[in-house]
């Protein structure tokens, strides 16, 4: 695997660590709030919401480094197909800036791991 594409694959799964720990631990303070545009009443009713959403994006963040560690480009493609995946229903229904934030950092991921190959 070349470099590149392992640093990219590793940046996009510590991303989904930072997204895990907005959501799951920081979601009622100021930095989570300004992040996803919330209110405080808001974060309120959302915690529990935003801690299951955490976690999903936890998984992602364990497949990825997880075909880091066993060096499957398989299982690199297929954590980084479901976070583009992921992020393109994110942009339709949410907010059109996760597109950048989420999706094109993987398609650039996949490509990259695909050249690799």
């Amino acid at each position: 695997m070349s470099a590149v594409a392992a640093v990219l694959v590793a940046g996009i799964a510590l991303l989904h660590v930072y997204i895990l720990v907005l959501e799951m631990v920081l979601w009622e303070t100021p930095r989570a709030m300004r992040a996803f545009g919330t209110t405080p009443e808001f974060a309120a009713q959302t915690r529990t919401l935003a801690a299951n959403q955490g976690l999903y994006n936890g998984f992602l963040a364990a497949g990825l480094l997880w075909g880091l560690v066993i060096g499957s480009p398989a299982v690199q493609l297929f954590f980084l197909i479901c976070v583009a995946v992921a992020g393109l229903y994110g942009a339709m229904t949410a907010n059109r800036r996760i597109l950048f934030i989420q999706t094109v950092p993987a398609a650039l991921a996949i490509v990259a791991v695909l050249l690799a190959r």
